[in-house]
């Protein structure tokens, strides 16, 4: 791991440089001072999309999702509990296909629940299907 890592604030989308050794210790963000982990999926728009994927250090997994998607609705706590053991070496994160179809275009989800793990704006790896949070966190740390 570099020295420095940059990652985005998920509160105010500030871009925060921290050594990384302070990682693992709840950094917080240097303009809002709210906590960069909180230990919960990111529910991300556009906006944050782009920051949260192209800008930070750390890799980023997006769960692309829709309301009224079964499969979707039943991974979430899955999901979310995959979160909390995996922040802050990973930061997971959903976007609402539904209310961001362009992205989805963009990224050509064909199914949901599709899950794709992006570094400094790469793909990294894509998955299409619910899983269980052993079944997650397995395939998120086999990508790095």
């Amino acid at each position: 791991m570099q020295d420095t890592i940059h990652l985005v604030c998920p509160h105010c989308a500030t871009v925060n440089r921290l050594p990384a050794a302070r990682l693992t210790q709840s950094p917080s963000c240097g303009k809002c001072k709210k906590p960069l982990f909180t230990g919960q999926p990111l529910e991300l728009d556009a906006a944050a999309f782009a920051a949260q994927v192209e800008r930070s250090d750390i890799p980023v997994v997006v769960d692309f999702w829709a309301p009224w998607c079964g499969p979707c609705r039943m991974m979430a706590p899955a999901f979310a509990q995959a979160a909390r053991q995996l922040e802050p070496r990973y930061r997971l994160a959903k976007l609402n296909t539904e209310e961001q179809p362009a992205l989805a275009s963009r990224f050509g989800i064909r199914s949901i629940p599709t899950l794709v793990m992006f570094r400094k704006g790469q793909e990294l790896g894509r998955q299409a299907g619910a899983m269980d949070a052993g079944s997650l966190v397995r395939w998120i740390t086999s990508r790095r």
